[in-house]
């Protein structure tokens, strides 16, 4: 015959079973619910990095494209603002930053070696400038700069490179002013060889440096 403690630990082993038993389906459901929630968490996750990814590239486009707009606007500016009549007279350049178009006319075209005297009693490129400026720059002030190589005078009868700078200026200027450029709107400048655009240590670049610049003052 079984005693009473062994019908005891019967009914207490068999309520265990029992609760262990109940309990073992809620832990299933339980580590269902969290694989599918870690599921979801990495779905959202996923879509999260993707957005992101999709925000900075939107943000690199719309930063490129102020930047091509910005370009565009800035390029339609100049060209607005860049002013004209002056092509195909030697070498034209606008500086807004001065207000200034400067035309430079090498000294081939106007002058003799060591000469100071144009070459033609009339000049085709001397008359050009003149026209543009009586018909689109009317009351600007108007500078004629000349300029020389480093070359020493030899021969001429200029005692050196910025009196003969000086000449050439004066005399492109008293062609503009006798051909109806007021003579208070227009200054005759020598600068010898002070300023080069080129090295002097070339047949090329003592050439581009003798020249003569008509500068244009739009304010």
């Amino acid at each position: 015959m079984r005693t009473a403690s062994q019908n005891s630990k019967s009914r207490c082993v068999l309520f265990i079973g029992l609760i262990s038993i109940m309990l073992l389906p809620g832990c299933t459901n339980w580590k269902k619910k969290y694989e599918y929630l870690n599921v979801e968490h990495q779905n959202l996750k996923g879509r999260y990095e993707h957005l992101l990814a999709q925000r900075d590239q939107l943000s690199e486009q719309v930063s490129e494209g102020q930047m091509t707009i910005s370009e565009l606007e800035k390029k339609i500016a100049e060209r607005q603002e860049k002013p004209t009549g002056f092509e195909g007279i030697g070498d034209v350049e606008y500086d807004p930053t001065k207000g200034t178009i400067t035309v430079t006319l090498p000294n081939t075209i106007l002058f003799d070696s060591g000469k100071a005297a144009l070459k033609k009693a009339t000049s085709v490129e001397l008359d050009h400038i003149r026209s543009v400026l009586q018909s689109q720059y009317v009351g600007r002030q108007v500078d004629v700069v000349g300029h020389t190589d480093t070359d020493p005078i030899k021969k001429s009868p200029w005692k050196d490179n910025w009196e003969l700078s000086a000449q050439r200026a004066l005399s492109v200027a008293r062609y503009l002013i006798k051909r109806g450029i007021p003579d208070d709107k227009i200054r005759a400048v020598g600068c010898g060889e002070s300023q080069p655009i080129a090295s002097n240590a070339t047949a090329s670049g003592k050439a581009r440096n003798r020249r003569v610049e008509i500068v244009v003052y739009l304010r």
